[in-house]
């Protein structure tokens, strides 16, 4: 029988790729999306994929959402937790609304999905839990306290679950992306933008494709001896 695999956020951009490239491989895939129902239909319809609805800020919607899963597609044996917001703005004008939603869906969501999971995954010696981060939550950015805060979370996280999976056969690692060519960097408008590729030694932005290939090597059967790492795919930007 084919692993299970979650990928939350999985239906757009850096998740999208997560989804079709766990799928070649033969993954049976479980895409999560928050909100955008037209999209999340389309997406389905081009790659077979299904999708779910639930909020991964939401404990108890996680908690549902994979018993759910479970029951129709099998036991989860992969997660990975790429759901993501930006609520960007500069101490002096971020709201405590904008930093608690940040983190709640970013970092919290990580906890949710991976209580909703962990038990089985114990139960059954293996497991593999894939962090999506952040170079922003590596080396910070200018009016993203909120961001950088949840996704440097997301590596400490990965680093304390690893420890306690790591007897159990569970893998827990990250990756953090640097600028990758989705919806969300598209946002950045155009002089910015060309600011951070010239400061990418590479010199160009990087494609989704080149983080799932990052995720398809830590969900690999034969990668139990990496654990608690972070995987840097940045371009150069950062070599942290």
């Amino acid at each position: 029988m084919a692993r299970v695999a979650i990928v939350t956020g999985g239906s757009r951009g850096i998740g999208e790729a997560i989804s079709i490239g766990l799928r070649d491989a033969g993954i049976t895939v479980a895409a999560n999306y928050a909100g955008n129902d037209e999209k999340a239909h389309a997406f389905t319809a081009r790659t077979g994929i299904k999708t779910y609805k639930w909020d991964v800020a939401d404990h108890d919607a996680c908690l549902a959402s994979v018993a759910t899963i479970e029951s129709e597609l099998g036991p989860v044996d992969i997660l990975v937790n790429n759901a993501g917001i930006t609520r960007d703005g500069t101490m002096k004008k971020m709201s405590r609304d904008h930093w608690d939603h940040v983190i709640d869906v970013n970092l919290g969501g990580c906890f949710n999905m991976a209580k909703a999971v962990w038990a089985g995954m114990n139960d059954r010696k293996y497991g593999r839990i894939v962090n999506i981060g952040s170079i922003n939550g590596q080396a910070g950015q200018y009016g993203q306290v909120n961001y950088a805060a949840a996704k440097s979370g997301i590596h400490g996280f990965t680093k304390a679950l690893a420890q306690e999976g790591a007897r159990a056969g569970i893998t827990v690692n990250a990756i953090a992306p640097g600028y990758i060519d989705t919806d969300m960097v598209a946002a950045v408008p155009a002089d910015v933008l060309e600011k951070i590729v010239a400061k990418i030694p590479v010199g160009r932005l990087g494609k989704a494709e080149e983080i799932a290939r990052g995720v398809l090597f830590l969900c690999a059967e034969d990668g139990g001896f990496i654990t608690g790492s972070t995987l840097s795919i940045n371009g150069g930007q950062h070599m942290y």
